[in-house]
Order: C-alpha cells, then sequence, then structure tokens
C-alpha cells in the first residue's frame, strides 16, 4: 500500500504506485480537470515539483498543484516557452532552439535564425501557438541518455542544444518532453497537455548573446507573458502601460531632473530639481538618524586589496569591483560597499560595552561592476549612493536591536507613500563565511525579532549574503509592481575576520555583532522608484520646486518678485515667472512640470496684497491673502513630513 498525506493532513491508502493525476481523481474530477502538477514531498522533508504523470512508490506528502498556485502559473509560463519553440520550429524549421526559462511574469525563449523576427513574424508564432494549444497534445516525459540526447540533436541540427546537453556529465540521465512533432531537453515539470495553455502573449524580440558571452554569437530571445486567467493577463498589460508612461527615465527628462551620456555609463548627471530631490532625501534620512540616535561618518572611497582580502569581498566580489594599481604595484579597489569600512572605524580604538549599540551612519558613495546590457536608468546604475549604517552592540542587544531597525523601516516607507510592504528573510548561501552554529544563531536573531513583533515574513531559503542572513524589504507601488529596497543583516563573521573587540562588563574583551542596514538601498534607485510610485507628482514636501508665481502682466511682475521674496525668505523651494508670455502659457508649462502650486497674480490681486492660488491637477483654490496661501502651503509640507 502507498499512503498518500494531503495538505489539510487527510491521508488516503493506494494498493500500489500511484500518480499524481490518480490521486487527483481520486479526490474529485474537478481537481483532476485543474492539475497541472504535483509537490511530493519524502521522509527526509525534501520536496519537488513533478509532473501529473509522476508516479508515487512510497509513501509521500503531496499538494496538487493547479493554476490557482504560485507554481502552477509558473508551470503554466515554462510549458508555454515550450509551446512558443514548438511554433517556431513549426513555422521556421531552419532556427535553431537553445534555451526558454520562467522569469517574472512571463518567459523567454532564445533562437538562432539567420534574419530578424520581425513583428508580423510574432503574430504569426503567436497565432500558431493557439493553433496548437487547441489541438490538446499530450506533453510527455521520456527519460534519454546523454549520449543518446546528443546523437539526436546533432542529427537534426540542433548544434546549441547538441553543445548544452554535452557540457552535462555523461553518465547523467536526462528528461526530454515530447508534444507532437516537437521534443526539448527540460527538468521539467510541465502542463498534461497543450490545451491547458490559454492565456498568453508574446511581448517583444531582443538580442542576446549565447550563454550571456558578449564574445559569442547573437541570438533572438522572444519573450513572452502568461498567465492563469484573462482578467489576470489583462491587469497585467494595463500594468504595463502605466509604467511606460511613469518611467522615470522619461520624468527624468520631462521634468529636468537628471540625464545620462556615453562618456560615463552607469552614472548619473543630477540637474539642480534632480540634486534638490536627491539631498531632500538625504536631509529627511539624516533627521531621521538624530532622531534614532544614529551619528554620521565617512570613509575612502579608495582603499587598499588587502582590506578587501580582509573583508572576503576579494574572493567573493571581486568580478564586480573596480581596480587600479599603482606606480608601485599597490592594487586598490573602488568600494563597492560601505562594510570594511564602517568596520575599520569601528576597530580604531578600544570600545567599551557603554559606548554600544553604536549605530553610525554613512551616505557612502560605492561602485559596482554591472554589465552594461544590464544598466537601466536610475534603477541599474554603476556609481551610487547608499543609505547605509552599521550598528555594533552586544550579543544581547543584537535581537532588540533588529527590533529597532525593522520599526524604524517600516515608519519611513510608510512616510513616503508605501504601505504594503512584504519583507523576506533570506538565509545561509552555499558558499558562505562562518560555521552552521553561527548561522543557526543569526538567522534565529532575525526570525525572533520579527515573530516578538507580530510580523508576518517570507523565507528566501539560500539567498542571504556570503556573510550573514538578511531580512530583505520589499515594497509595492502604485500600479501593483514591487522593488526590493531595504535590507537587515545580522553579522558576526566580519567582527571576526577584522578582529574587532570591546571591553564587556566584567572587564574581558568580546566580540560585538554588527548589524547591516540600508533604508532605501541605492538613493538613486529609490529616487527612481518614488518618481515612477508619484507619476513624477511627487509629495510637496518632497518636490524640488513647491510653488511657482506667475504674473499677468508687466506691471505685476515686482508684486510677483516680492511674493516670490518672502516665500523663499520663509524657507519654501520657490521660483518666480515674469516672463512677457501669456499666463495661460505658464500656467500649462509650470502644470506639465508636476509643480504642486502655481501662484498667479496681476493688477487686483498687486492692489489688494493678495494671490490667487491653483493646485497641480487643475484644483482652483480661489484668491487669498498672502499670508493665508503661507499658512496653507507650511500646513501641506508638514502634513508630509509628519512621522509615520
Amino acid at each position: 500500500m502507498v499512503q498518500i498525506t494531503l495538505p489539510d493532513g487527510s491521508q488516503r491508502q493506494y494498493p500500489g504506485p500511484v500518480t499524481v493525476a490518480d490521486v487527483a481523481q481520486s479526490i474529485g474530477a474537478g481537481l483532476a480537470r485543474a492539475a497541472l502538477a504535483g509537490r511530493v514531498s519524502g521522509a527526509d522533508g525534501t520536496s519537488r515539483l513533478v509532473d501529473t504523470s509522476h508516479l508515487i512508490e512510497q509513501d509521500a506528502n503531496l499538494a496538487i498543484i493547479t493554476a490557482k498556485d504560485r507554481d502552477g502559473v509558473d508551470v503554466l509560463r515554462h510549458s508555454t516557452a515550450h509551446l512558443l519553440a514548438y511554433a517556431v520550429k513549426d513555422l521556421f524549421p531552419d532556427a535553431q532552439v537553445t534555451i526558454g526559462p520562467v522569469i517574472d511574469n512571463g518567459f523567454y525563449y532564445d533562437f538562432a535564425y539567420e534574419r530578424p523576427f520581425t513583428p508580423e513574424d510574432l503574430e504569426q508564432i503567436e497565432k500558431r501557438m493557439h493553433e496548437l494549444a487547441k489541438k490538446d497534445e499530450v506533453v510527455q516525459r521520456e527519460v534519454w541518455t546523454r549520449n543518446d540526447a546528443v546523437a539526436f540533436f546533432k542529427g537534426i541540427g540542433e548544434d546549441y542544444k547538441a553543445e548544452i546537453i554535452e557540457s552535462i556529465p555523461e553518465d547523467q540521465v536526462l528528461s526530454m518532453y515530447r508534444e507532437g512533432d516537437f521534443i526539448d531537453l527540460c527538468r521539467g515539470p510541465h502542463v498534461p497537455s497543450t490545451g491547458k495553455l490559454k492565456v498568453f502573449k508574446l511581448m517583444k524580440v531582443a538580442g542576446a548573446y549565447w550563454r550571456g558571452d558578449s564574445n559569442n554569437e547573437m541570438l533572438q530571445r522572444i519573450y513572452g507573458t502568461a498567465w492563469a486567467t484573462k482578467e489576470d493577463q489583462d491587469a497585467y498589460l494595463h500594468m504595463l502601460e502605466e509604467a511606460e508612461k511613469r518611467d522615470h527615465r522619461k520624468l527624468g527628462r520631462e521634468l529636468d531632473l537628471f540625464h545620462f551620456q556615453e562618456e560615463a555609463p552607469g552614472a548619473v548627471f543630477w540637474h539642480p530639481n534632480g540634486w534638490t530631490l536627491f539631498q531632500q532625501l538625504i536631509s529627511y534620512m539624516r533627521q531621521r538618524h538624530n532622531e534614532a540616535d544614529y551619528v554620521e561618518v565617512n570613509t575612502p572611497d579608495v582603499m587598499d586589496r588587502c582590506l578587501w582580502e580582509v573583508s572576503g569581498h576579494w574572493g567573493n566580489y571581486r568580478d564586480h569591483m573596480f581596480t587600479t594599481q599603482t606606480e608601485d604595484e599597490r592594487i586598490f579597489a573602488l568600494k563597492p560597499m560601505n562594510c570594511p569600512g564602517a568596520a575599520s572605524l569601528f576597530g580604531h580604538g578600544l570600545r567599551s560595552y557603554r559606548d554600544l549599540p553604536l549605530r553610525m551612519a554613512e551616505f557612502g558613495k560605492v561602485h559596482r561592476y554591472e554589465p552594461s546590457g544590464a544598466l537601466h536608468g536610475l534603477m541599474r546604475v554603476r556609481h551610487f549612493t547608499q543609505d547605509d549604517a552599521h550598528v555594533f552592540c552586544t550579543p544581547g542587544q543584537m535581537e532588540e536591536e533588529c527590533r529597532h531597525v525593522i520599526d524604524l523601516t517600516l515608519g519611513i516607507y510608510r512616510q513616503f507613500g508605501f504601505n504594503d510592504v512584504t519583507i523576506k528573510l533570506s538565509t545561509r548561501p552555499a558558499n558562505r563565511i562562518g560555521s552552521d552554529e553561527l548561522w543557526d544563531r543569526l538567522e534565529g536573531a532575525l526570525s525572533s525579532a520579527l515573530d516578538g513583533m507580530g510580523l508576518s515574513y517570507q523565507l528566501n531559503p539560500g539567498e542571504g549574503a556570503f556573510y550573514g542572513p538578511k531580512l530583505e524589504f520589499v515594497l509595492r507601488d502604485a500600479i501593483g509592481r514591487d522593488w526590493q529596497c531595504g535590507t537587515l543583516q545580522v553579522d558576526l563573521n566580519l567582527p571576526e575576520r577584522f578582529g574587532l573587540e570591546y571591553v564587556a562588563e566584567n572587564g574581558q574583551r568580546e566580540r560585538p555583532v554588527m548589524l547591516h542596514r540600508a533604508f532605501f538601498g541605492s538613493l538613486e534607485r529609490f529616487t527612481g522608484i518614488l518618481l515612477e510610485h508619484y507619476s513624477g507628482a511627487l509629495p510637496t514636501w518632497l518636490s524640488p520646486v513647491q510653488a511657482v508665481v506667475c504674473c499677468i502682466s508687466e506691471p505685476s511682475a515686482e508684486y510677483a518678485e516680492q511674493v516670490f521674496k518672502h516665500l523663499k525668505e520663509k524657507g519654501f523651494r520657490v521660483k518666480v515667472d515674469v516672463r512677457s508670455e501669456k499666463i495661460t502659457y505658464k500656467v500649462r508649462e509650470h502644470s506639465l512640470q508636476k509643480i504642486p502650486y502655481i501662484v498667479v497674480v496681476g493688477d487686483k490681486e498687486r492692489q489688494s496684497g493678495q494671490v490667487a492660488v491653483r493646485v497641480r491637477g487643475g484644483g482652483d483654490l480661489g484668491v487669498m491673502s498672502l499670508e493665508a496661501f503661507e499658512a496653507h502651503l507650511a500646513e501641506d509640507v508638514a502634513s508630509g513630513g509628519n512621522r509615520a
């Protein structure tokens, strides 16, 4: 007998080996029709996704995966990638297939073909995909030897696929998936039949180097998206339309905030308004640091290789570092992270337990080599500023300091309008430093802090930093996109490697705990996220220009200058427009600049000492005294600046 335990704890017995599909059928015909795959867990606690045709031969836990599950959507997407390859081979037999993985919200597949695919080709391919899906062909898993697979793909002219398989050990058994006349190498799982694939759309074609190496030939990458329901896909496509309108690179040009140029790839040229916004973020964070008893420090941008060898970055992060060599053959690196500098600061002089916790903040410029193809506006740069901090504390203070950082992080995000925040706990990676016992302790501190605060979180196994586990804070923006921003890492490895000590209450030398913390992460990236979240219409307290004063005619220009100077003296970020242009032109121009308030003055306002105020978005506050507008503006700024 084989005993299957279901997610609700119920158990079912079968007279012998049973497939996932058989179990689903025994539960109900509806579940059997909806089943896309299964998740099987054995006695050793490991689990894996399998096809519905998978034969379970021993007692096991089983979850039937449908399109309602995240795993089910991934199975749909991966199967649709294979359907794409099937359609391309059907329409363009000379095209060679390579790889086709699942990505966020969809999939892609890379092809080698003699000419570029056109938009008309994509339409034809998508149409053929729907035709193949309607045939409802069985997707069948087969087991092949590595040598047989190499011979097969070479025999049909699929040189890229053969090269992939030749890199696999010779004694390894491979899984192949067949649907109709198409067969492909894949771990799986896949949907039971092509008829399960109903909601998908091809999006675009882009270039991609074979195996990601620019020395190799260029392939064509076809991107697509696939969903469980048409409603889900429509919502995603609408989000893409909104994202295009909100693209921070477009807003950066329109609002005159920043630009990029070829001579400095991955670095930002900040214009006055953009730099004002950037400095507002720093000013705000300095205020929060001051309230939370942080001290601000600064460490060198360039440091000797030996420091990065001590920290472990040289061995684990070397490929992402910019380096230089001096005439005396010393090798230096532009810092990719601020941690070794912070450790060096703590280690300069002897600390007492009375000095702890020591919370050191730094707006450090860091430099990381990102491939040119990965650069993307403010979101992915090579030169950026981190709102970094390192907290040194005793082991007994560790969990409380974690709670302190978590609470501060969530409050700051609420201040910027991000109320939907997901917390992920990333645990030990395969490539790490430190013992398992140490990692148990550090991971336990983070999970205990979250549990003690009653906060839910997701586990992210194997995604911690090489020196310690971390929390990742993921923000959801106004159109439903997720952005990973803040992090909190708990570390005893760097204090060990740098020999950091403090004098404990008993007079003995002890090792401090080091917390690595960032709220924004990259200030450049957070600026881009803010611009897209607010579609450029930033809250008044953040706006580079909070109000513009416009005169209707030349006789009122002097009064406009007086209003401007008064508001500027009161500390508001304001400008004046006394050009000899029509007022309708001025209002339209400044509205497009998304300035929160447009103050209009003419002869009537000059004579009465009043101002007419328009609000961003088309609202009209009417005519009021200058003092009344000043009070209104101050209240608006203050309401945005209240602590969440």
